[in-house]
């Protein structure tokens, strides 16, 4: 999978925000990426410190971009426009500092077009990383909601890579039936990126009414709606999982479904079981995770877990910066 998003990415290669410079696990990152030709990194913080902690490290980053806050040359204009992107919601004084701070400065790089992508989080919060981004980089025409995806990866036995999506299992807690069909097509579209041909099967514990309940009609009228729009992708349930997943099952329980038993891409009904339903299958399924990648916004800003190490860091780089245009 990464070898193809490689390879797009040195047909047109993008330059990436990290918005905690001085950390190990980001340079060690940096330092890898700026060995391809692909992907260009940009290191928010203190040259000195971060020139320091990748010399310690044993790490070549001497080439790399490093912008600090404090010295931007053209920060006037950044709190100009971040002004104007606020609505009066914040003053100059407000932004200004504000723009002392690595995610909205890093941000504010994005939204000036001065940078592609934006990966943070290695210290931030999940908050700290997606606020800024609502606030300035906000959703594209046409999206209500800021929702996101996990890609799983695993390996076949026999060569190549099962490769599944499953949204949203990180930002919107209890979608409606209309949230679940925005989510549905981003995690699609995203889905796509990475080389699947989506088949999704709306999750429930029923399967096309073998149970009832608020849940269940949520999921079962947001497929409904989705069916309507006449869309270029199968989607079907609601569904069990193992009705989306096992042929056997699928053909006993929704005889004649075209999603039914071949499912790849998974939509659950809120985040508590998204963010089980991933994690049982990178814990127990042996299924690398990456993500969350958040979906709906006008430019690719994603999130790392404050517990990742530099290859996740590396990966993720890449994966945000496949996700722009």
């Amino acid at each position: 999978m990464f070898r193809l998003l490689i390879q797009k990415l040195k047909q047109n290669p993008k330059k990436i925000v990290f918005t905690e410079g001085n950390d190990e696990r980001v340079l060690e990152a940096a330092a890898r990426l700026m060995s391809g030709t692909f992907l260009t990194p940009i290191l928010i913080g203190d040259p000195a410190e971060i020139h320091q902690v990748a010399e310690e490290a044993c790490l070549n980053i001497r080439d790399a971009q490093i912008l600090q806050p404090s010295t931007y040359d053209r920060m006037d204009a950044m709190v100009a426009k971040m002004v104007e992107l606020r609505r009066g919601k914040m003053t100059e004084e407000q932004c200004r500092a504000a723009l002392q701070r690595g995610n909205y400065f890093g941000t504010m790089l994005v939204a000036m077009g001065e940078a592609d992508c934006l990966l943070g989080g290695a210290t931030y919060s999940t908050a700290d990383t997606v606020r800024p981004a609502l606030q300035l980089i906000k959703t594209r025409p046409g999206n209500k909601i800021v929702s996101s995806c996990f890609i799983l990866v695993r390996p076949f036995a026999t060569g190549g890579n099962q490769v599944l999506a499953m949204g949203d299992c990180a930002i919107n807690i209890d979608p409606s039936e209309d949230d679940l069909v925005e989510i549905t097509q981003e995690v699609v579209n995203c889905a796509r990126r990475f080389g699947v041909d989506p088949k999704v099967a709306m999750l429930s514990y029923s399967t096309l009414g073998s149970g009832s309940g608020p849940m269940v009609d949520k999921m079962r009228n947001a497929c409904d709606k989705l069916k309507a729009l006449n869309l270029d992708f199968p989607v079907d349930g609601e569904f069990q999982f193992d009705a989306a997943v096992s042929p056997t099952v699928g053909r006993l329980k929704a005889p004649g479904s075209e999603v039914a038993g071949r499912a790849n891409t998974f939509i659950f009904p809120d985040i508590s079981a998204g963010n089980i339903g991933y994690k049982i299958a990178q814990r127990m399924g042996n299924f690398d995770a990456y993500g969350p990648i958040l979906l709906g916004l006008n430019a690719p800003i994603n999130d790392l877990s404050r517990g990742c190490n530099a290859m996740e860091v590396y990966s993720m780089a890449i994966i945000t910066a496949a996700l722009a245009d």
